[in-house]
C-alpha cells in the first residue's frame, strides 16, 4: 500500500469533520447541525451525484461495458448480503443479523461522494454510468436482507413482502439518485452550465458539514454499540476491506478503466446508513439501529477512506 495515499487521506477534510462530530459528543458539547438542514444536504448531495453522473452520461454511447457494469453491480448487492448474514449469525440475533447484513450489501452515497473526491484529487474521473450502478445497488441488498429474516423468522409476525419491495424501489434516496441522473441526461449542455456552480463548487463544503453531522449521529451511539463487545467492530473493520480488495481485483472482468473500477471496489466496501434504516424501521423495526448505524458510520466509514481507499487504488494500479 502507498503510505503518502494514507496519509494524505488522513487529513482528508471530509474525514477530520467526521471525527469532530464525535469528539462534540464526547466532550458533551451542544454542536448539533439542525434536522431539517441535514436533510436538505443529504438531499443536495444525491442530487447534484445524479446530476453530474447524468452529464457524463450523455456524453457516453452505450456499450456492452455499460452493460456488464449493472449487472455486476446488481449481483454485488444481492449476493453479499447473503454470506455477510450467515457470518453475522455467529454471534448476533436473526433480525440484527439481517439488518446488519442489508446494511453492508446496500451502498453509502457518502462513500461514494468521498472516492469521486479521491478520485479528482489523483486527477481520475469514473464514468457518468457508475452513479446509475450505485443507485441500483441500492435496493437489491434490502430486498435480500428482508427475505432472509422471513425466512428465518419463527413468530407469527409475517412481513408484508410487497410493501418491502415497493418501499425499497421508492425510497427517497433511491428516486432523487435516479431522477436526477434521467434530468441530467436529458438536459441541454448549454442550460445546464447554469447550475454548475451549485451542483460542483459547493459540493464539498456541503459533504464536509454532512459528514459533521453523521459524525455526531455516530457518537451518540456509540455506547449502545460497545455493549456487544468486540464482534461488530471486527466484522466492521474487516469485512468490508475484503470486500473491497476482491472486487478491486474482480471488476477487471467488467472494466479496464481504474477509475470504474477503484468505484466497484468502494461500492463493495461501503454500508449504507440512509436507505437500510429506512427501510428495516418499517419492516424490522425490532432490529437495533443502535448496533448497525455505528458499525456503518463509525467505524466502516472512517476505516474505507482512511485505510480502504489506499488498499483499493494499490491494488488497481
Amino acid at each position: 500500500m502507498n503510505t503518502q495515499l494514507l496519509l494524505e487521506n488522513l487529513t482528508n477534510p471530509a474525514l477530520l469533520f467526521f471525527i469532530l462530530g464525535i469528539v462534540a459528543v464526547a466532550v458533551k458539547s451542544d454542536l448539533e447541525i439542525p434536522a431539517n438542514s441535514s436533510r436538505f444536504i443529504a438531499l443536495y448531495l444525491l442530487f447534484a451525484i445524479g446530476f453530474k453522473g447524468g452529464q457524463e452520461l450523455s456524453q457516453e454511447h452505450f456499450t456492452a461495458e455499460i452493460g456488464w457494469s449493472m449487472v455486476f453491480g446488481l449481483f454485488m448487492s444481492a449476493i453479499i448480503p447473503v454470506y455477510a448474514f450467515y457470518l453475522l449469525r455467529i454471534k448476533l440475533n436473526v433480525s440484527d443479523a439481517a439488518a446488519t447484513a442489508a446494511a453492508y450489501g446496500s451502498v453509502s452515497a457518502v462513500t461514494f461522494v468521498t472516492a469521486i473526491t479521491f478520485l479528482e484529487f489523483h486527477k481520475l474521473n469514473s464514468s457518468g454510468h457508475m452513479v446509475a450502478v450505485m443507485a441500483l445497488m441500492e435496493s437489491p441488498a434490502i430486498i435480500v436482507g428482508l427475505i432472509l429474516l422471513s425466512f428465518y423468522k419463527t413468530n407469527e409476525n409475517k412481513i408484508n413482502t410487497q410493501e418491502v419491495v415497493r418501499h425499497a424501489l421508492t425510497n427517497g434516496s433511491v428516486v432523487l439518485i435516479l431522477g436526477s441522473l434521467l434530468i441530467g441526461y436529458m438536459a441541454d449542455a448549454k442550460q445546464a452550465e447554469g447550475i454548475k456552480p451549485f451542483t460542483n463548487e459547493l459540493f464539498k463544503g456541503f459533504l464536509a458539514i454532512f459528514l459533521l453531522d453523521m459524525g455526531i449521529s455516530s457518537g451518540r451511539k456509540l455506547k449502545t454499540f460497545f455493549s456487544y463487545g468486540w464482534f461488530p467492530i471486527a466484522f466492521a473493520m474487516i469485512f468490508p476491506l475484503l470486500n473491497g480488495m476482491a472486487v478491486a481485483l474482480l471488476s477487471g472482468l467488467v472494466t479496464s478503466d481504474p477509475a470504474n473500477r477503484f468505484i466497484f471496489a468502494v461500492l463493495a466496501a461501503s454500508a449504507s446508513y440512509i436507505a437500510v434504516p429506512a427501510a428495516m424501521k418499517i419492516s424490522a423495526p425490532e432490529a437495533n439501529s443502535g448496533l448497525f448505524l455505528p458499525m456503518a458510520l463509525a467505524i466502516t466509514f472512517p476505516v474505507n477512506i482512511t485505510i480502504g481507499f489506499p488498499i483499493y487504488f494499490s491494488l488497481i494500479q
